[in-house]
């Protein structure tokens, strides 16, 4: 089955992307039979599994049935829309597929996933992803809270001269609540970089100078595109390796998948102890 395409087109730049997101949100509602919902999660590498330990999913739908979506790029990455009804009988929004910047499918692509979650009523979204760590302490499977970032793509989601504070863009009140449920979690600064190279080792040391901690290829423009729709949000990296440099060993994707697989069924578990909490 093709991309939907029906509706408004978010690759046509007289269009509004806002415009784009409140018609895949009707779309979403009508697929799910869900009118609206309250939190949204984007489930990066090693965090699929968190979504099955939710609540009950209500519905499951291929995500490039929904105007503007497309299928995942991304080995480890689901190409699915769920909705999940939490025990309190509030509804999450779980989206397995999200777009990378280096698929070349353009920033509104990239952000589309969080502008439709807003659109479709939630109020906080939980971003996720898989990285590399510059804390050496940090072994791979560690989960860490992400306090704030450095965009290093040269590009925004917000077009136009609209001016967004991103102070607190990581809400400090949600990092408390992850802290409830796991006291020992650490927090850094994530650095991200176009990709889908790897980071060099020049390039993670001069990450670290700048005050980053982990460094990965994705987040940080759906964060900005986040906070420009109001919603909250919690930022959580799972390390799955050492960076370049760092790392005794040559980086790979594979390896990516493999500390996911292993830190899988814990971090899952706090995930969705959070979600219940927030």
């Amino acid at each position: 089955m093709s991309d939907v395409t029906h509706g408004p087109d978010l690759d046509d730049h007289a269009t509004d992307p806002f415009d784009v997101a409140k018609h895949a949100a009707i779309h979403l509602a009508e697929a799910t039979g869900v009118a609206r919902h309250d939190i949204a999660l984007v489930l990066g590498s090693g965090w699929g599994g968190a979504a099955d330990l939710l609540g009950e999913t209500v519905a499951e739908v291929p995500s490039h049935d929904i105007p503007g979506f497309g299928r995942p790029a991304v080995v480890g990455h689901v190409g699915t829309i769920r909705s999940i009804r939490l025990p309190d009988d509030r509804h999450a929004l779980v989206l397995g597929s999200r777009t990378h910047l280096y698929e070349g499918r353009g920033v509104r692509r990239v952000v589309h996933g969080v502008r439709t979650a807003a659109a479709a009523g939630c109020r906080a979204i939980v971003l996720t992803n898989g990285c590399g760590g510059l804390n050496q302490a940090w072994s791979a499977g560690t989960p860490v809270l992400i306090s704030d970032h450095i965009n290093l793509t040269a590009t925004s989601p917000i077009e136009g001269a609209n001016f967004v504070d991103l102070t607190d863009l990581y809400s400090t009140r949600l990092r408390a609540v992850a802290r409830e449920v796991d006291p020992g979690l650490d927090e850094g600064v994530y650095v991200q970089f176009p990709g889908p190279h790897y980071e060099t080792p020049a390039e993670v040391r001069m990450a670290g100078r700048i005050g980053g901690d982990l460094v990965g290829m994705s987040t940080t423009l759906e964060a900005i595109a986040a906070r420009q729709a109001g919603l909250e949000v919690l930022g959580i990296s799972l390390v799955t390796n050492l960076a370049a440099g760092i790392s005794p060993i040559p980086l790979s994707h594979a390896e990516v998948i493999e500390a996911g697989v292993a830190a899988g069924p814990r971090i899952s578990a706090l995930l969705a102890e959070v979600v219940r909490r927030i």
